[in-house]
């Protein structure tokens, strides 16, 4: 194979999920991670849906998540009055490891690096990415507290604003996708509601959508067209700025969402919305990206960590099952980028407002359990 010892930088979701599948499969991984403690909980939750939960059932690393969060079985829909219009079944329901999950990055995040650490896999934090070189056969990264570190592979797996990116793709850049997203908790406001259930919102002003945890937190984000929000707003933005600024907007529509909002104290943020453009460069040489470093999305189709979540068990599995290193890398992104392009297209698409093409390039969910089985050999099939 000609790939031994595996360099991951970033230890999110997408690079703590790719250690986990690359020890599973056999590979020695460091994970080295700029931050200096365990997540930076930027406040976001996000979801996993059926397809992120079948991944992490691959890495023998289901029990290890579903200690934290809860769980999603229906998804009902609300109009501008209030009244609901659709409330429906919500993903894989049969194999309760494969409920959708709602929970804060953060909880995911250190969920997954203590998993990686209780199975020896090393995670050096502090450790922020400056450069890399490298010939045929290897990589050697470079740190800004001057350390290095040598491997057969560098995974760039550090996000948005990847580093590892810019180091050979610097013209590519993300873009802003037409939204930016508020999120927030309270325990002040439980609107009423089916259990286990997200609801949805289509408001006048804004998409809204909430869910009410087993102890009954309220978790909810909305979703607002406009131009991104600068630099300065976003460092400079307080709670009670960014109620102000989305309240107006919600109290137009007879739901029960502004009052989640007013009752929302300090556990509050917001981002813009943000897609790398398809079509970019994924490698060069022995050094690839995944997750949002390769193909972020904005956020709402909800599949973010989802994406890289299967990002990490088809890599492990291109790189176990194919003759050789550059043949791994070529069959990985064969198989990814039609998928993870056609969810960036869909998500800005919805942020945006415009038409939604059609499903086509999507496998169906029984291509996709294949492709996810650890047991699938991905070169034979592919050749078959």
């Amino acid at each position: 194979m000609g790939v031994a010892r595996v360099l991951v930088i970033g230890g999110g979701i997408a690079g703590t999920a790719t250690a986990l599948a690359l020890h599973k499969a056999g590979f020695e991984v460091t994970v080295h991670e700029a931050h200096p403690d365990s997540a930076e909980d930027i406040g976001a939750f996000l979801t996993l849906a059926s397809n992120g939960m079948r991944a992490l059932a691959q890495l023998d690393a289901s029990a290890a998540v579903t200690a934290t969060g809860f769980p999603l079985t229906s998804l009902r829909v609300l109009d501008d009055t209030g009244t609901e219009v659709a409330h429906a079944p919500m993903g894989d329901t049969g194999d309760p490891r494969l409920h959708y999950r709602c929970l804060r990055r953060g909880d995911l995040n250190t969920a997954l690096q203590a998993e990686a650490v209780r199975r020896g896999i090393t995670v050096r934090h502090g450790a922020r990415f400056a450069s890399a070189e490298g010939g045929p056969d290897g990589t050697i990264a470079h740190f800004t507290d001057g350390t290095t570190a040598i491997g057969d592979l560098l995974i760039g797996a550090d996000g948005l604003n990847s580093a590892v990116r810019r180091s050979f793709s610097p013209g590519t850049q993300p873009f802003h996708a037409g939204q930016y997203v508020f999120y927030g908790y309270t325990r002040a406001a439980a609107p009423s509601g089916p259990d286990a259930c997200i609801t949805m919102v289509r408001g006048s002003g804004a998409a809204f959508g909430y869910a009410v945890s087993p102890d009954g937190e309220t978790y909810w984000f909305a979703r607002v067209t406009g131009d991104p929000l600068s630099a300065e707003e976003l460092a400079q933005g307080t709670p009670a700025d960014w109620r102000e600024r989305l309240l107006p907007l919600l109290r137009k529509d007879a739901t029960p969402v502004a009052g989640i909002v007013a009752a929302t104290a300090d556990d509050l943020m917001v981002t813009n919305a943000s897609e790398i453009p398809t079509g970019t460069p994924w490698r060069s040489g022995r050094t690839l990206l995944i997750g949002d470093a390769a193909h972020a999305a904005s956020p709402a189709t909800g599949q973010g960590a989802s994406m890289a979540l299967e990002d990490a068990v088809v890599l492990a599995k291109s790189l176990r099952d194919a003759p050789d290193t550059d043949a791994a890398l070529a069959l990985y992104e064969t198989l990814r980028r039609p998928r993870v392009e056609h969810n960036i297209t869909v998500s800005g698409n919805i942020s945006r407002g415009t038409h939604t093409p059609s499903a086509a390039s999507r496998p169906s969910d029984e291509d996709l359990a294949r492709l996810m089985d650890w047991d699938t050999d991905l070169w034979a099939e592919q050749q078959a």
